[in-house]
């Protein structure tokens, strides 16, 4: 009977969640040359090969998918690494006020963003880091690093001290330590950490519009923006056949790593 219960209520609200999912392919695969405007309810066509080549027509998206692949990848993983690093000094070596060092590194999530966008905007002209690649995976990985921080150091305070008094015992140095024995042991939490961060890159229009001009430099969803913003012109088939490939990477990417998401909200041991 419990079950019962369960799937009334977890198949109406997976059909709910579905709707809009169901409505975006319809349209997005709908031939732009047979679309009479309004919203399209029931498949007509397949012209997704043919609105997508009217989007890479009129916009960048092409060069903006290689662009946030590159930014999301690059730094996903810089972001990942050193706030591994930075959680096992914080949690595991013998680190002075760990709580106070904490706090210093998640305080980067507690502003809004938009605040850093005018000092920002004024040190990478300074710098010359406008509209650079180097300069949109530095600020990315800046910005990611702080939740990164705070989930794996979260799963790290679930490891069994015992561990790191046996590798002492051992003679095991510090880099040691973290190398072979904790690195392992936390790996899915690294790889949830960069799921998390990879699609919060991947779907930043922000930092994109804000620090970028060039085509060969703007992320994919700025491209998209522009694409969207003269929607009358290309039609909706068009910049929804965009949005559904550009969104492509993320889903693909938490399904292959579903098992170690799953596994990094579990305690260790």
């Amino acid at each position: 009977m419990k079950d019962t219960w369960k799937y009334l209520v977890l198949v109406p609200l997976s059909l709910l969640w579905l709707f809009p999912i169901y409505l975006l392919v319809v349209n997005a695969i709908t031939p732009i040359s047979e679309y009479q405007g309004g919203t399209v309810w029931w498949p007509t066509g397949f012209g997704l090969f043919e609105n997508l080549a009217v989007a890479a027509q009129r916009s960048s998206i092409l060069e903006g998918m290689l662009n946030s692949v590159l930014y999301a990848t690059a730094a996903g993983l810089l972001a990942v690494v050193l706030a591994a690093i930075a959680s096992f000094a914080v949690t595991i070596m013998p680190t002075r006020r760990p709580a106070l060092w904490f706090w210093v590194i998640y305080s980067g999530t507690l502003l809004p963003l938009q605040i850093f966008l005018a000092p920002l905007y004024r040190g990478y002209a300074a710098a010359g880091l406008y509209d650079t690649q180097m300069g949109m995976v530095l600020i990315y990985t800046a910005i990611c690093i702080p939740f990164a921080f705070f989930l794996v150091r979260n799963y790290l305070t679930t490891v069994a001290k015992e561990l790191s008094e046996a590798a002492q015992l051992d003679g095991a140095s510090w880099v040691r330590m973290f190398v072979q024995v904790h690195l392992p042991i936390i790996r899915s939490s690294l790889i949830a950490a960069f799921v998390f961060q990879f699609t919060w890159v991947w779907n930043d229009l922000l930092f994109g519009i804000t620090l970028s001009t060039s085509p060969n430099i703007r992320p994919v969803m700025v491209a998209l923006a522009e694409l969207t913003g003269g929607l009358y012109n290309v039609g909706p088939p068009v910049a929804l056949a965009a949005a559904l490939v550009i969104s492509l990477p993320t889903i693909v990417l938490f399904l292959s790593v579903q098992k170690f998401f799953a596994s990094s909200l579990k305690p260790v041991g």
